[in-house]
């Protein structure tokens, strides 16, 4: 592993607390500027992680850590992509290198490693209510000096839950909480949607930046005009704000004191600012405004996309390492997805994409280029996006709402109320389902199966390949379907050739892809290409094993299951998801439920959470790979067990 070396600032900060000891105001534009070096020396060798986010507030986390007396002021980050020049200043820059690495540190903020990491984060907008909670309960021991920050950035603003917690934190006036909003127009893919229309007004009017200065000056000059000056410049300012952009400030119209928009990338500008916000008590909203990958000129330059998280790339010429596979290579699950729905909305006029806020995460933004009418990005609003496609549907329409797994937790009300409850013809199409990599516990998709299954009506589908993801897409359209889900992982797919035809499965089918004799493997989705593989392995070693793709996990086949109970006394299952309330926890109810009596293991997420890693990393950590599952027969059926005198079937 290579030396990283800091800058002779740098150097002499492990925590905050030598920020602040050792260095003088005027200092802090060089911190900031080897604090973002720092970051592109080690992201830029060992890819795998975030980058521009934390770019962007560069100068904002140096101010916060030296004006506020963290960790006793408690700072939240929102989402957490953007924290690492926090990590970095908080004891955990020798190791910052392990970043988003299995045994390393995580990549976001996560309360067991660091005290400094004040909550852990991963899905957006928590910040406000979780400061908020914060505030009032150190307000209630007796901790009025303590201070509380939660930085958000301007796509997480748009969600409800910001909302939420503006709304209550603005009723709650002795909390003492320091909103930033950090608005640099993008959350992953460029934002949509009415706020951000509204912050572009604040920041390109003119007329009111240059009143609002005056106001700010004024305020700055608050002890020279007595007791009530603060009150009277408090309006002036609010009357101005009114005035000029012709309409009131949404913020303070939650009871917030709203400052800015200032420059965030003005670290002696911003630590000035917050000295003069310590001193104002209740909630406050400071609007800062940024660049993403600010300060490293490729990504200032480039697409901010892109450069969210690059991998491995060249620090001095900007370019992009990327290995060029000498033969052709199954593509990702996610662009099968992506141009399907295209296909099937050019046969189907009722078809319409929905996503919040990754387009280009789960592909949809290929719809959107080619039918910009019939697609929608609806912001980082995963409870919207669901009802908004359950409206759709209850007009003849046809949604696929596509959704990261482990963000569709967060519309599990909408799904089971809205849609599921109405019967309504809504394709829930859940990306990163099963493992996702160095993302961690956060964004693993572990749980989607089991949440599905055991709400009435609805259809719960995973492919085992690209070919199977298109028909079940193609199914999903038909007359009457319902409510349907289709989980499919991160990554690529085993096919070259997969735009096959697309044809109709029946619902609750599965398919017997090898006969076998000694054992049945039961499989659902992608994994069930690495049973696929065990069988030959098994049967070179004088097992034959039987693999079952099953499909679907509700409605479950039943027909299938009969004949695996009736031959086979060893079933294993296979699952890229809990194994709690899954697919084998269904295989093993309809066992029950007829009385048979095999013997049966359940391979897949155990009932704890796991942590960061590569997919292959976690999946064997778990067992249920490839040498897992070979692993777990010879433990079912050792060789001295096995008939190897008459050939088997395989």
């Amino acid at each position: 592993m290579a030396e990283y070396k800091a800058g002779p600032f740098l150097e002499q900060i492990q925590f905050p607390d030598d920020l602040r000891k050792k260095f003088k105001t005027e200092d802090l534009p060089q911190v900031a500027d080897e604090v973002r070096q720092y970051i592109v020396d080690v992201i830029s060798e060992i890819g795998n992680s975030h980058f521009g986010a934390s770019l962007g507030v560069v100068e904002l986390t140096v101010a916060l850590h030296y004006v506020f007396d963290t960790p006793y002021d408690q700072l939240v980050w929102d989402v957490g992509h953007q924290a690492y020049g926090h990590k970095i200043l908080t004891g955990r820059r020798d190791v910052f290198h392990t970043n988003r690495i299995k045994g390393g540190i995580s990549g976001f903020p996560k309360r067991s490693e660091s005290e400094y990491d004040t909550f852990g984060v991963g899905h957006s907008s928590t910040s406000i209510s979780a400061a908020l909670g914060m505030a009032v309960a150190n307000h209630q021991k007796g901790e009025k000096n303590r201070h509380h920050i939660a930085v958000i950035g301007d796509g997480a603003m748009t969600a409800g839950m910001a909302f939420e917690g503006l709304n209550h934190a603005g009723f709650e006036k002795d909390a003492n909480l320091l909103v930033v909003l950090n608005d640099n127009c993008m959350s992953i893919d460029p934002n949509v949607g009415a706020l951000k229309e509204y912050l572009t007004d604040i920041t390109t009017s003119h007329t009111y930046n240059k009143v609002k200065d005056e106001v700010w000056k004024l305020l700055g000059k608050i002890s020279k005009f007595g007791p009530d000056a603060q009150t009277v410049a408090s309006k002036i300012s609010s009357a101005l704000k009114g005035s000029l952009l012709r309409q009131s400030n949404l913020f303070e119209s939650f009871n917030f004191r709203y400052f800015g928009p200032v420059d965030g990338h003005d670290v002696i500008g911003l630590a000035k600012v917050m000295e003069d916000l310590k001193d104002i008590p209740g909630p406050k909203l400071l609007h800062i405004l940024t660049k993403k990958g600010k300060g490293y000129k490729y990504s200032e330059e480039g697409n901010p996309t892109k450069w969210h998280a690059p991998g491995v790339f060249n620090k001095d010429t900007g370019e992009i390492v990327k290995i060029v596979p000498k033969t052709p290579q199954p593509p990702r699950y996610q662009d099968v997805f992506g141009h399907t729905i295209v296909e099937l909305a050019e046969q189907n006029e009722k078809i319409m994409g929905v996503t919040p806020a990754m387009p280009s995460g789960c592909s949809l933004n290929i719809m959107m280029e080619a039918m910009p009418d019939r697609s929608f990005d609806v912001g980082i609003a995963e409870q919207h996006a669901v009802t908004f496609s359950a409206g759709l549907a209850t007009q003849g329409m046809v949604p696929y709402c596509n959704i990261y797994s482990s963000f569709m937790q967060r519309a599990f009300d909408q799904v089971l109320h809205d849609v599921a409850l109405q019967n309504l013809n809504v394709v829930l199409c859940l990306d990163r389902g099963g493992f996702v990599g160095a993302d961690g516990a956060t964004h693993h998709g572990a749980y989607d199966i089991a949440y599905m299954r055991f709400i009435p009506n609805m259809i719960v589908s995973a492919p085992m390949n690209e070919s199977e993801l298109r028909n079940l897409m193609y199914t999903a359209q038909q007359e009457d379907m319902g409510p349907f889900s289709i989980r499919y992982p991160r990554g690529n797919g085993v096919m070259t050739e997969w735009k096959t035809p697309m044809k109709a499965i029946k619902v609750g089918t599965g398919r017997k892809l090898t006969n076998g004799e000694d054992v049945a493997i039961l499989t659902i989705g992608h994994v069930g290409n690495y049973a696929q593989k065990a069988t030959d392995i098994l049967k070179e070693k004088g097992i034959s094993a039987a693999h079952y793709d099953m499909r679907f996990a509700k409605p479950i086949d039943e027909i299938m299951l009969h004949e695996v109970f009736t031959k086979f006394s060893k079933v294993i299952t296979v699952e890229d998801g809990c194994i709690q309330g899954g697919f084998g926890s269904a295989v093993l109810e309809f066992m029950v439920d007829n009385k048979y009596h095999s013997e049966v293991v359940r391979l897949g997420i155990p009932d704890r959470y796991v942590h960061h890693g590569t997919v292959e990393q976690l999946q064997a950590e778990c067992g249920f790979d490839l040498n897992g599952i070979v692993a777990t027969v010879e433990k079912m059926i050792p060789i001295s067990n096995v008939d190897t005198s008459t050939e088997k079937v395989g």
